[in-house]
């Protein structure tokens, strides 16, 4: 098969993954102008990247004391979704293609569970954009190595199912080859994700910190002033975080609960049945918290954990619901809210642990 350029693996094992990126340089952007860019409608989010600032020793702590709280339940389910991953198909290998960055740490457990449990795995981490697709170069690079059968895309969880769609879309338009492959996630509140350890919302460690726990990489980026044709999607390497990176550290760790699992998961069966039930609940729940809070554009709403850590790590929300602020699954959300001054509020009926709404800015 034809080759392509190799990649890197960041921070990681080179055995653990490969990026199909392409390393830029961006001049970096305030947040609250890249907030007043992208609301104007001027620039596309995937333009502008603001620089990420190393986190506090405080919300460090909160970090480590999450990862001890859910440690274990992050590795029965992805024990449990190797199970099932394992049991398709032949012996042949698995290819798995996570969805940086978000993704990436879940497709390293994913690689290292499979061979664990006797198969062949490898690991590729690519960029997916809100409104402008998968990075085709990088997935046409996989195709020319892989047989299509063979591929598993991989994302931490969803939220209200916008990359699930662009997924989608990208295979039923340019990749009909793909339009059986599954995609796999740890928890899927929009119903959208083929396989899926459940819905709950909780907190996924991975998903409390940026680069330095991504293989210190930045999100990916995509303008014609940093991608010349024929390069893949982009990102930063953010190598002034290096004495802060975890992302061996947190791999390490947290595959050592992923083995206690392995040998009696019961492999992770998500059911049609469960899809339209979940999809049902985001449905409705974005619609009440768009009605609640007045504004009209859907992207403003960020469910559940994830999307909320997330918004508060990178963009300007003004307000942040809460189910229980003594949950110790959002003790990050409650540090980062008190940091910036935004406005924390109970809503004790919240089919989710979390949503942020972003603020209203200029123009938009």
């Amino acid at each position: 098969m034809s080759a392509f350029p190799l990649g890197f693996s960041g921070s990681y094992d080179p055995a653990d993954v490969t990026f199909l990126l392409t390393p830029v340089v961006v001049d970096f952007v305030d947040v609250a102008a890249k907030e007043a860019l992208i609301q104007s409608g001027r620039k596309h989010y995937s333009e502008m990247l603001a620089r990420e600032k190393p986190p506090s020793p405080e919300y460090m702590a909160v970090f480590h004391q999450a990862f001890a709280a859910n440690r274990d339940r992050v590795g029965r389910d992805v024990a449990r979704l190797a199970k099932a991953l394992a049991a398709r198909g032949e012996d042949g290998e698995i290819v798995l293609v996570s969805l940086a960055r978000a993704g990436t740490p879940i497709g390293v457990l994913l690689r290292r569970a499979l061979v664990a449990l006797g198969r062949m795995a490898v690991h590729y981490s690519v960029s997916i954009i809100r409104d402008r697709g998968i990075d085709p170069l990088a997935m046409a690079a996989i195709l020319a190595r892989h047989d299509p059968a063979s591929i598993v895309f991989v994302d931490g969880w969803t939220g209200k199912g916008a990359i699930g769609g662009e997924l989608a879309r990208a295979m039923a338009g340019d990749f009909p080859q793909l339009t059986g492959a599954p995609l796999c996630v740890l928890s899927d509140l929009a119903g959208v994700a083929t396989l899926a350890a459940g819905d709950e919302d909780y907190v996924i460690p991975s998903a409390i910190l940026n680069g330095i726990i991504s293989g210190l990489i930045s999100r990916t980026v995509l303008s014609d002033d940093l991608i010349a044709p024929g390069n893949f999607h982009g990102c930063m390497l953010l190598d002034d975080l290096a004495d802060l990176d975890l992302s061996r550290w947190y791999v390490d760790e947290q595959m050592n609960d992923v083995r206690d699992h392995l040998p009696r998961a019961r492999a992770a069966d998500w059911s049609a049945t469960d899809r339209a039930r979940a999809a049902a609940i985001s449905t409705a729940f974005v619609e009440a918290m768009m009605q609640r809070t007045g504004i009209t554009d859907r992207n403003r709403v960020k469910p559940g954990i994830g999307e909320a850590t997330r918004a508060l790590l990178r963009r300007m929300p003004e307000r942040l619901f809460l189910r229980d602020p003594q949950d110790g699954d959002v003790g990050h959300l409650v540090a980062l809210a008190s940091s910036k001054g935004i406005a924390v509020e109970t809503l004790a009926d919240l089919p989710y642990s979390a949503c942020a709404i972003i603020k209203t800015l200029g123009d938009a």
